[in-house]
């Protein structure tokens, strides 16, 4: 019978921790997802749109707080 003396493979993260990470992800994904387009087809014609309350206010404050998710899942304690 053979001992198997390998450490054991640990993620640095807990289950939890990737969990909450993956939803931080999601949240700036969809900052920049409601950041993009605004552009006009015709570079002569302007299209305010790109001012919208959506692109200037929302869209930015969806990525900062996913930064702050990111940030709470890598200091989050796994073991809780």
């Amino acid at each position: 019978m053979k001992k198997d003396n390998s450490p054991k493979q640990e993620f640095l993260f807990g289950k939890r921790n990737y969990i909450i990470m993956l939803i931080g992800i999601a949240v700036i994904a969809l900052g920049f997802i409601l950041m993009a387009g605004g552009g006009s087809d015709d570079p002569n014609v302007f299209n305010p749109e790109i001012y919208g309350w959506r692109r200037i206010r929302l869209a930015p404050t969806l990525v900062i707080i996913g930064f702050g998710i990111e940030i709470y899942a890598i200091f989050a304690n796994p073991k809780k």
